[in-house]
This record gives C-alpha cells, structure tokens and sequence, in this order.
C-alpha cells in the first residue's frame, strides 16, 4: 500500500482538537528517538519547573524565519530551569527532508542542546492536538499545560515581533502570574501527516 502525504485542508485542521490548557502532558512515558540514538521520553525531560514542547521540523519557511528564536528560546528554558523538547511530527517526509540524517544535520547546524525527536506516524502531534510548525506548548512543574500557540506575535517576520509569547509565559508561571494570553493561534506549516 503506498504512503501518501496529507497536507490537511483547513476543515480537517480544524477538527483536529487541540490540547485543552490544564491538560496533563500526553504520552508522557513514551520513549522517542532523537536521530542521535538517544531515546527520550517527556517524562525523561521535564523539570520540577516545567516543559517546553516544541513541535517543528528542517524544511518550513516559518520554522526556518523562527530559528533565531527558537535558539533563544531554548536557551531561555535552560536558564530558568525549564526543561524543553524539539519534536519532528512530518512522517510523510520521513524518507525525505525530515529522515533522521537530514534531522540530524539540521539539529547540529542549529546548535540545539536539547533533544530533536521523531515522532512516528505522529502520534504525539495527535495526542497534543498539534497541527504547524512552529507550535508550542508550556506545562508547569505539576505537568499541567499552561500556554499553548505561537512563539511570538509575528512569526511572519520575527525581528519585528512586539510580543514574545511564550518567554511571558514562561516568566508569569514562574512569577505565579495569570498567563495572559495562554493561547494563541499558531501560524506556519502544516504537520505533514500520513494517511
């Protein structure tokens, strides 16, 4: 049976639900490989202070205008405690430019510290609900989702954001602040799922 690629329609994104905020962070035993070799589970990654769960991929024009601050946001994490994953939900391109090598060299190239995995025939992308790259979701240190959407206001052109969502998350659930907004939509490209 052959493998074809879904680039979902708008109405199949929006029957796609997503995680409710106060959710408990899903599939959270399962181990993932990073193309390292290094399994990985979320369990394994979250901190006492909280997860960062980052769905991307190598290709999108969007992830790629974002990597700037996505390093930034990985080193944010880092310094506040946070622990963070970066997950590669594009099964359909998994033989392609989203196959582990090319993962890999991405990851290297980027300089990520911390684990890139690969989310097979993404499943976690289901389970969290998730449907573009870039796409972020922030649980407190009770493994609660607390801010789900965008990184930031103007993904389009980042250097030009004024509101840096997910950093204020972060700081407000730090600070034991109402997380305002604790969702927002986010804009790139579609996960690129199988069917």
């Amino acid at each position: 049976m052959a493998i074809v690629a879904c680039s979902l329609s708008a109405y199949a994104q929006k029957n796609i639900q997503s995680l409710e905020l106060g959710s408990e962070i899903p599939m959270s035993a399962v181990s993932m490989s990073s193309p390292q070799g290094k399994n990985v589970s979320l369990d394994q990654a979250k901190t006492k202070k909280g997860l960062v769960v980052m769905f991307s991929c190598n290709t999108c024009p969007y992830v790629i205008k974002s990597q700037k601050r996505t390093t930034e946001v990985i080193a944010y994490a880092a310094s506040k405690g946070i622990g963070m994953v970066i997950v590669n939900s594009n099964e359909a391109y998994r033989d392609e430019d989203d196959a582990p090598d090319a993962m890999k060299a991405y990851s290297t190239k980027q300089g990520y510290k911390v684990p890139y995995l690969i989310d097979k025939q993404s499943v976690l992308a289901d389970a969290f609900g998730a449907t573009r790259t870039p796409e972020v979701f922030l649980f407190d240190g009770n493994g609660k989702l607390v801010y789900k959407g965008a990184m930031e206001d103007n993904p389009s052109n980042p250097s030009e954001s004024k509101q840096l969502f997910l950093k204020m998350a972060i700081d407000n659930m730090l600070a034991g602040k109402p997380i305002d907004p604790n969702s927002t939509k986010s804009i790139g490209c579609s996960i690129k799922r199988v069917m």
